[in-house]
């Protein structure tokens, strides 16, 4: 890390593709799906980025520094996570046109202009403060373009729950400082928090080393994580009998093993792929109604799981 490094550059990379979850995929393309022109009447929807399915590097949507005292790394911030499910257009079922949403105001019914709109909080029920722009503005947190890390921490002690967005963190121009700093935290075995300003709110920040880079991750503050003790349900919960522990533990046993991501797969989203080859090839879909499971004991549900996993 080296205190030379320069100011962090202002310029804008453009906003993020990633704005839209990867529910926006191209159904051309898709693993079984012909490529080209899309079929008569089928609907295709953009897809941001042109990721493929193990993801590619993108384009940058912030730039700017992390800042540690007065040192200064340069770098980049990427999309990392994307959300692959699908969703549909809403269509006019008379002639499969999309619908379009507009500005109704609910007391006189008319479309209104964005010229014509403002901010409000409701404070009561149809009640509502007004706020003007310039008002919004000169509140917002102003964005300096830089993470702030302030405190090193050991990664493993920072809670999961208030994990937010990570973002892959790239050099820009500024490989010697980053390679250093990720080398030093790799070997500390920490990371660094602080805070980052991303559309007009300030988050706080985690950055940390991940598979040969470093990784940012936004952090949800306390009051916007609900604890499970809020409950009564879960302040209430009795002491199981020891016959029922006992085969819950046992059940534990059985399937414990290393967790591997690999072996998790959505489901749903290859089924709709699947579904719409079927219907591109012009097959006739019949749905059957699934038959609802049989509820048991919770004793005799745990006997019969402990017997299926011993045949295995």
């Amino acid at each position: 890390m080296s205190g030379t490094e320069g100011p962090a550059r202002s310029r804008e990379k453009g906003r993020s593709r990633a704005a839209h979850p990867a529910a926006q995929e191209p159904v051309p393309g898709s693993p079984g799906m012909p490529a080209g022109k899309p079929a008569a009447g089928m609907i295709t929807v953009p897809n941001p980025g042109g990721h493929a399915e193990t993801g590619t590097a993108g384009r940058a949507f912030w730039s700017g520094a992390i800042t540690i005292g007065l040192v200064n790394v340069p770098v980049q911030l990427h999309t990392m996570v994307r959300d692959r499910s699908f969703t549909f257009r809403l269509l006019h079922k008379e002639d499969g046109q999309p619908l379009r949403y507009d500005r109704v105001c609910t007391r006189d019914d008319k479309v209104v202009p964005w010229s014509e709109t403002v901010r409000g909080y409701e404070v009561r029920k149809g009640e509502f403060l007004v706020f003007s722009q310039e008002e919004l503005r000169a509140v917002a947190p102003e964005s300096d373009r830089k993470i702030r890390l302030t405190k090193f921490v050991h990664y493993l002690s920072l809670d999961p729950i208030y994990f937010g967005t990570s973002y892959l963190l790239v050099p820009d121009r500024s490989e010697d400082a980053y390679s250093l700093f990720l080398s030093a935290i790799r070997k500390s075995g920490k990371a660094g928090v602080g805070t980052i300003t991303m559309r007009t709110k300030e988050h706080p920040v985690v950055v940390h080393a991940y598979g040969g880079g470093l990784v940012a991750t936004t952090l949800h503050y306390p009051d916007e994580v609900t604890q499970p003790a809020a409950y009564p349900q879960l302040r209430e919960l009795k002491t199981p009998k020891d016959a029922e522990l006992a085969l819950a533990q046992r059940i534990v046993d059985e399937l414990s093993g290393d967790f591997a991501i690999g072996e998790f797969h959505d489901r749903y989203r290859e089924a709709i792929l699947s579904l719409i080859e079927k219907k591109l090839a012009g097959e006739k879909l019949v749905y059957a109604e699934p038959h609802p499971e049989e509820a048991k004991e919770l004793m005799e549900a745990l006997k019969e799981t402990i017997s299926t996993l011993q045949k295995k």
